[in-house]
């Protein structure tokens, strides 16, 4: 969150016995103050009480003051001073609160670590390790390092500039409509709210298409934190609840004709005459619409909706949460998200491999609704399946898990919703990993009751659990891999496991392959995906909700003596 307000009264008070240690929480200036009040009350009690200690505590204060001029320096040069913007503090303020004692390696410390508020969605912390593991589960439950990667949000002055106009515009507003599933949803508002920016315009509470697959219809405040949202966003963007009185218009001519990959020029050129004749422009359709490939002040925004912003509504994070601890204090566990639905294999054009009668359902489920199949249109299944673009199903799940060392007893949670075949289609993964446990078998009676009829909530639950397990794995891509990929990593670096389909696939089909050939391959395979982050530069047209490095994180600098 950009900085809403400067705070002069903090700083760090030292005398000759000890020190005490307060942040600043200015986003721009990472500064340490001292209060002259004290030095000079410290000088003067000095000079009456003279003792043979003097000079030793002379030689302390002066190293004091060296130590702390010395980060002065250090963090007024270094870019990371700010790893969250300023308003995500919870500093009270010096009226209000008393001082920390804290000895000078922990100031050090604490400069040195991710600052995470309430405004972020941070998990629970990983296990530590037990001593009764084999190596290679040990192996599988460790977690990378991330290459010391932290959040990183400092807008720069080009994008601060005119954020006071901004955030006061009273003529143009932008309303959206945006459609799909909760995570597809979430990248949608995330691309709107980067569009008002662009435009310079209000932003009106987005609205949640009602889903036609669940027939969720949900509001906007009954999935997300929507006050939370506003406050999280105010430095940026004006956010209202509802069009104002004097802009309503009965049937507001909506845009849905927006290309794949569009600049923020293009939408400036597009939209701009119009929103500034009209007051308002209505958008829909916005699903991947936006370039992934933006200026820098405006990736950093995408991160701050998606990982800050966004927080679920409360009764859905106390539900989550609940599980989620309950998970937790078993001991590590992997959360599994498994795309098995029935619309998954029709829009994909992949079959469930259940056998004939659940195939045959499919084929004809595509033939009778063919503007569902995603992708190119003449490609056959064993294409498809080749080019690693089908779901994985439950065995080749359990094959690569056992490859990767998991061990048999691990606990899993499932996320996502009912598979198509039912009991079926998880038997074989069920035969190899027992101890598989989904939300309803995890919440006592009555608890998920409010959300019964509410696909988007029960999503948002499976999406803070899986947030919080030692390790997640997709079955296929989508937009949860995707958002839980990034979001894992900006909350440091917890295991994120994606699947090589493409890579596996002819493993699988090499009979001469040894079991312990076949392991050290998917091992190698997926060596890359659960080490270091991957910048995002390295590929272009890749999200940065996906790949928060390098623009929305970066490696603080270690301050030494």
């Amino acid at each position: 969150m950009a900085r809403s307000k400067n705070y002069k009264n903090s700083f760090i008070s030292i005398t000759p016995s000890h020190f005490f240690y307060y942040p600043s929480p200015s986003s721009s200036n990472c500064l340490l103050f001292f209060s002259k009040k004290s030095f000079r009350q410290s000088n003067n009690n000095n000079n009456h009480n003279t003792s043979p200690n003097s000079p030793l505590l002379l030689f302390l204060l002066l190293f004091i003051l060296f130590s702390a001029i010395s980060i002065i320096s250090i963090l007024q040069h270094s870019e990371e001073c700010s790893m969250v913007p300023s308003s995500s503090f919870n500093v009270p303020s010096f009226s209000s609160s008393p001082l920390f004692l804290s000895p000078l390696s922990k100031i050090l410390s604490n400069y040195n670590k991710p600052h995470f508020s309430g405004s972020f969605m941070a998990p629970l912390p990983v296990h530590k390790l037990s001593e009764n593991m084999t190596s290679e589960e040990r192996e599988f439950w460790r977690q990378p390092d991330g290459s010391g990667y932290r959040p990183c949000l400092r807008f720069s002055i080009d994008y601060r500039k005119p954020s006071a106009r901004i955030v006061k515009e009273k003529r143009k507003f932008l309303m959206a409509v945006v459609s799909g599933g909760l995570n597809q949803q979430r990248n949608q508002i995330v691309d709107v709210v980067v569009i008002a920016r662009i435009l310079e315009a209000a932003l009106v509470m987005p609205i949640l298409q009602v889903n036609q697959i669940w027939e969720d219809e949900s509001e906007f405040s009954e999935i997300f934190d929507a006050e939370h949202f506003k406050r999280t966003l105010q430095s940026d963007v004006r956010i209202v609840t509802s069009l104002p009185s004097r802009h309503l218009i009965l049937n507001p001519a909506a845009e849905s004709r927006i290309p794949v990959d569009v600049s923020p020029l293009w939408i400036r050129t597009r939209f701009l005459k119009q929103l500034n004749q009209d007051g308002v422009l209505l958008l829909k359709g916005l699903d991947s619409k936006l370039s992934k490939n933006l200026p820098l002040d405006l990736q950093k925004l995408r991160c701050k909706v998606a990982f800050h912003a966004l927080r679920f509504a409360s009764p859905i994070e106390e539900v989550g949460n609940r599980l989620a601890r309950r998970m937790w204090t078993k001991g590590p566990y992997m959360a599994l998200h498994l795309r098995l639905e029935k619309d998954v294999w029709v829009r994909t054009g992949c079959l469930p491999g259940l056998g004939f009668e659940y195939d045959n359902i499919i084929t004809k489920d595509r033939e009778f609704q063919p503007e569902l199949l995603t992708g190119k249109m003449n490609m056959s299944y064993h294409r498809r399946k080749l080019a690693g673009l089908c779901p994985l199903n439950g065995l080749e799940v359990a094959i690569m898990l056992k490859a990767l060392g998991a061990p048999r007893n691990a606990r899993v949670y499932l996320a996502g919703g009912e598979p198509f075949g039912g009991e079926r289609a998880l038997q074989a993964l069920k035969g190899e990993f027992p101890n598989m446990i989904n939300k309803e078998m995890l919440a006592s009676k009555g608890e998920l009751a409010p959300f019964a009829s509410r696909s988007s909530a029960l999503a948002a639950i499976d999406y803070i659990v899986s947030l919080n397990s030692d390790v997640f794995i997709p079955s296929h891509g989508g937009n949860m891999g995707r958002v839980m990929q990034g979001h894992r990593a900006y909350a440091g670096h917890k295991k994120y496991i994606r699947p090589n389909k493409r890579g596996m696939l002819p493993l699988f089909m090499d009979t001469s392959l040894s079991d312990v050939k076949f392991r050290i391959a998917m091992k190698q395979l997926h060596k890359e995906s659960v080490g270091q982050p991957e910048l995002r530069t390295k590929k272009r047209g890749r999200d940065v909700i996906a790949y928060p490095v390098p623009e929305c994180m970066c490696v603080p600098r270690s301050y030494f003596f």
